[in-house]
């Protein structure tokens, strides 16, 4: 998913040595109050909060830069979670009403106009590319893992299409077969067949068959693990601001005539919401990237899984959902399953790349 700023700060001068002293003014008493409790309040002075201040300020900056790369890359894994949780929970909000197109050109633009202005180089470098076939193969597919995995979202509870989301990580495995010739042994072959077997429970099927809402979800997650298979085919040649500013050119592309055809024009509540889950989903990719960029993919892969707390908070406090016992089940299976993966990954193959 891809994507530093400090603002500076001018020092307030402290009262003290040079300048006059200045007097509190006179308190204002209440007559009803006892005479023995008339006490002047104790104030702070400004130099003295300035200085507590700033020493926060020092010990936060020391305790950052002294930390692990692998507990700042969690820090930052974690607030992506939690930017992210908001911004699902804007889109399953607005999209009873705003067409799903519409949500993710908004977002689109929002997040490549962000991207522009953040950029050093401007758009030409961005544009540059030496494999733009990938790039808009890349493109489709995550405006198609989009379309589906939204639309769960939107459809079925938070907590389920978050869990089933989760097979991803499995999917990966077969596409790193097939298409990156990697070499998978009998133990991965094993847990991936049994993190499927936990998606089946999900999806509870019955004699009226699936429910279409979780295979989109379950389509939403293949996709997925196209996108990260193709992230690393271009990580060796692309930067991060090139996968990026190609996605939204596709994406606008493709989205603009259905989202003309079908646009509603939305009220300032869902205008607020929308702007919302733009920024909000840029900031969820440059914190990720981020966290991938200073951590080991192996020790932040775990973390992920905190997003079916997430989901299920939100979707409990928000939307009234309470998760099935097949969700919780067969979530338990998939994460199991994952977790061996990732382990397993972690001891035989190299860093992946960071994905946008």
């Amino acid at each position: 998913m891809s994507e530093e700023r400090q603002t500076g700060r001018t020092d307030r001068p402290a009262q003290g040595e040079g300048s006059a002293e200045i007097e509190p003014p006179p308190r204002i008493l209440d007559m009803a109050e006892p005479v023995a409790s008339r006490e002047p309040p104790l104030t702070l002075e400004p130099a003295a909060a300035v200085g507590a201040l700033h020493s926060g300020r020092a010990r936060l900056t020391h305790w950052w830069g002294a930390a692990s790369p692998n507990l700042r890359g969690s820090a930052y894994m974690m607030a992506a979670l939690l930017v992210y949780a908001v911004m699902v929970g804007a889109i399953k909000h607005v999209g009873g009403v705003i067409p799903l197109v519409q949500i993710l050109l908004i977002r689109q633009v929002v997040m490549s106009l962000v991207l522009l202005a953040v950029s050093r180089g401007g758009l030409r470098p961005m544009l540059r590319t030496r494999r733009p076939g990938l790039q808009i193969v890349r493109s489709v597919l995550t405006l198609t893992a989009m379309l589906c995995g939204f639309t769960a979202v939107i459809q079925i509870p938070l907590a389920q299409a978050t869990a089933i989301g989760f097979s991803q990580v499995l999917f990966v495995t077969i596409a790193a077969v097939m298409v990156l010739k990697e070499v998978v042994d009998a133990r991965r072959w094993i847990a991936t067949v049994i993190g499927f077997l936990g998606v089946l429970v999900m999806l509870k099927p019955s004699g009226d068959g699936l429910d279409a809402f979780a295979l989109l979800a379950v389509a939403g997650a293949l996709l997925n693990a196209g996108i990260t298979v193709s992230v690393r085919m271009l990580a060796a040649t692309e930067r991060t601001d090139t996968i990026l500013i190609w996605q939204g050119m596709v994406m606008i592309a493709a989205l603009a005539i259905p989202s003309w055809l079908w646009w509603v024009p939305p009220d300032a509540n869902q205008w607020f919401w929308l702007i919302v889950l733009s920024l909000f989903g840029t900031a969820g990719q440059w914190l990720i990237t981020r966290a991938y960029q200073v951590g080991e993919a192996a020790a932040l892969a775990p973390l992920d899984f905190s997003r079916l707390i997430l989901a299920s908070l939100t979707g409990f406090v928000f939307f009234a959902e309470i998760p099935a016992l097949s969700t919780w089940i067969g979530a338990g299976i998939v994460v199991g399953a994952t977790l061996y993966t990732i382990r397993k990954n972690a001891r035989t193959l190299p860093r992946e790349p960071a994905t946008p």
